[in-house]
């Protein structure tokens, strides 16, 4: 074999390696992914953030995934009237970016779960979309918009100690946008629109209940339930915005003697 064919044969295959791999001639393409409280601001950083997870629509092949950092955003911006066409997104806006090589338009199925600082309210949203290759998600991205509340109850014991046949069990709750944006009288978000409530369930039936009310500092709920029977309950905190659909609760054992 002649030099000149020694030196073409490796360049040939070196060729062929290349058009055949499947990022040949693959563009970045940027993804930027916001999730929104539902009536609310972005959930960021302040509650742990929201799960991010960029697969194919079609096969499944996980493709990015991450948590979205950052605040809660602009409130004017987000909570005033909105001019169209003008992006929500302001720089310290929670989110999370990825860049995917893309040789062919791709569509791929979104994910996200979250707060991850509070589980037990956590809610999953998705949705899929096509990404061409080069061409962004536009100028404020994806924003999925994640319905609920967070639901946090604390300071209510565990074991109540029946005397003369009843106990009083006192309930402190903490409801507040998936975003952590407060609830306050009269405020932005308004505790007086959501029907909060604390039931006692024996074998799934409700025993006792009563509403929580507004407890003097933001996103504070109080009330009061009266036990007179032994057993082991389910305290169920429930929180409901009824011009939104937010819906949120928790669960809590509690043991009467």
């Amino acid at each position: 074999m002649s030099t000149h064919m020694r030196i073409l044969v490796p360049a040939i295959l070196l060729w062929l390696l290349a058009a055949a791999s499947p990022l040949a001639g693959a563009e970045p393409t940027s993804v930027d992914v916001h999730v929104l409280s539902r009536d609310a601001k972005f959930v960021g950083s302040g509650v742990g953030g929201v799960r991010v997870t960029i697969a194919d629509a079609a096969t499944g092949e996980m493709l990015a995934q991450g948590i979205t950092e950052g605040g809660t955003g602009d409130t004017d911006l987000i909570m005033g009237e909105r001019e169209h066409g003008k992006s929500l997104i302001t720089g310290d806006t929670a989110g999370f970016s990825a860049t995917l090589d893309l040789t062919a338009p791709r569509q791929v199925l979104v994910t996200a779960h979250g707060p991850l600082g509070y589980p037990e309210s956590a809610n999953t949203v998705s949705a899929t979309q096509w990404l061409l290759p080069g061409r962004s998600a536009g100028e404020q991205g994806w924003i999925l918009e994640l319905p609920g509340l967070i639901v946090d109850v604390h300071d209510t014991p565990a074991l109540v100690q029946l005397e003369e046949g009843e106990a009083r069990v006192e309930v402190q709750a903490t409801v507040r946008m998936m975003c952590g944006c407060p609830l306050t009288p009269d405020g932005l978000w308004d505790s007086n629109e959501f029907e909060i409530h604390a039931r006692l369930m024996l074998d799934n039936e409700e025993i006792t209940g009563s509403r929580l009310d507004y407890a003097g500092e933001a996103s504070e709920f109080h009330g009061e339930l009266l036990l007179t029977r032994q057993g082991t309950y389910r305290l169920s905190v429930q929180a409901h915005q009824p011009r939104t659909g937010n819906t949120g609760a928790v669960d809590r054992p509690l043991v009467a003697h």
